[in-house]
């Protein structure tokens, strides 16, 4: 059982506005570096499987196992962070990620595929991270503001996130000298950033902000407290709320979708001729669909309703899927998919995530979202488990066609939703 945690000194009203600036550009800076690495790493992990392994079915395995880290990891984490506050939560999931990005180093220069994945299991600590960071933005926000204060920190990952696939080449080019595959560089690189990314937080997010928000918040009792941490409260919690499942499913919905048809698009790009560098511009112009727009996405969350978001997300990501499934040669039409399908992502994100918080009660956050972290990514790592075997033998079209299906459920019940009138956010005291 974790040791009881001293609560952080009470914060004067006056002061709130200060703290909520400063977490979120120490969080946003964690996101910059955090995007870099992740991005850098990602952009090459199924080429670098394919590569091991010798088989195009099994490239999208680097990036499954990578998601099932993530999903794996996303419980203990919440519940550190429950216990002890997102600072060593946080510095802990870029640690493993460190390591992580560490042996799949290793792995690429001993042509290990057991290693590799054990390595990109650990690396999806790092994902863990900056997901978490997402909420960790949310704690001390207004209700009325969730969306933009998500958004701000989902945006900050645009600079890193955009900037790493562009990247991949020059790092992997710097370990030729070493005998390490260059598709394996962009790791070392990664694992470099990551530790950055733990002194960042260890040093400067302070004081903690769940809890400084749990000191603002009315008191509960230790047991409350600690129940309220389990798998089993965040479980209680989605279950109880409709709106709380939605968001659920929408966030797992739109990452699956998001993950299955961008972990192909690199080896379907190469079929048709591109190079390491054209696919590099086109995985960067679909990540910076993901976080540049994120403002905007977190300003229609609030303004319009997380049902509007959700709406948005579904119409967005069919759309990619339509464009990018009939792409064929057409490197600029697959370009195209790929960044409304970076877009739909964002909205689906904010939106779900803005409503989950909204949806369940304060005690209960950090379970709930981390339960939302465990199912969005195993999902997702099914989805790309799924992907390589589709895509190897239907085609990277069916693919597209079968993601675009996936959307179908988050389509009705928001419908479903808006028509019992469910959309604005829950009052919790």
């Amino acid at each position: 059982m974790a040791r009881p945690v001293r609560p952080e000194a009470p914060v004067p009203a006056y002061d709130l506005p200060a703290l909520r600036r400063r977490t979120t550009a120490v969080l946003a800076g964690s996101q910059v570096l955090g995007g870099l690495g992740v991005a850098t790493g990602i952009a090459l992990a199924s080429v670098l499987a394919q590569r091991i392994s010798g088989s195009e079915s099994l490239s999208g395995l680097a990036q499954t196992a990578a998601i099932v880290g993530t999903a794996v990891l996303s419980v203990p984490l919440a519940a550190l962070m429950g216990a002890r506050g997102r600072r060593p939560g946080l510095t802990l999931a870029y640690l493993i990620g460190a390591a992580g990005a560490g042996l799949v180093v290793l792995a690429a220069a001993a042509g290990s595929f057991p290693l590799l994945l054990l390595g990109m299991a650990a690396f999806g600590a790092s994902s863990s991270a900056n997901l978490q960071a997402r909420f960790a933005a949310a704690d001390l926000a207004e209700e009325n503001q969730r969306g933009r204060a998500i958004s701000s920190v989902v945006w900050a990952t645009t600079i890193g996130a955009v900037t790493g696939p562009n990247i991949a080449a020059p790092a992997g080019r710097s370990v030729s000298s070493l005998g390490i595959p260059p598709e394996a560089g962009p790791f070392l690189w990664a694992g470099a950033v990551f530790l950055l990314c733990a002194l960042l937080v260890t040093v400067l997010l302070r004081p903690d902000p769940l809890l400084t928000a749990r000191a603002l918040a009315p008191p509960q009792s230790e047991a409350e407290a600690r129940s309220g941490r389990s798998l089993r409260a965040g479980l209680t919690a989605v279950a109880a709320s409709p709106r709380a499942k939605l968001a659920l499913l929408t966030v797992s919905v739109c990452h699956t979708v998001m993950v299955s048809v961008m972990v192909m698009t690199p080896v379907d790009l190469g079929h048709h001729g591109a190079g390491i560098e054209l696919i590099g511009v086109v995985i960067s112009l679909h990540i910076a669909g993901m976080y540049a727009l994120a403002p905007l996405m977190g300003w229609l969350s609030d303004r319009v309703g997380r049902l509007g978001g959700i709406g948005l997300a579904v119409a967005l990501l069919t759309c990619a899927a339509l464009l990018a499934g009939t792409a064929g040669a057409d490197h600029r039409q697959t370009a195209a998919g790929l960044f409304l399908l970076g877009l739909g992502w964002s909205a689906g994100l904010v939106s779900g995530s803005a409503l989950l918080t909204d949806s369940v009660p304060p005690g209960a956050r950090p379970a709930a979202q981390g339960l939302s972290d465990l199912v969005t990514n195993s999902s997702a790592g099914l989805g790309g488990a799924i992907a390589g075997v589709i895509a190897a033998k239907a085609g990277y079209g069916a693919l597209n066609l079968s993601a675009a299906l996936l959307l179908l459920p988050v389509a009705a019940l928001a419908l479903a939703a808006r028509g019992r009138g469910t959309t604005q956010p829950a009052a919790h005291p």
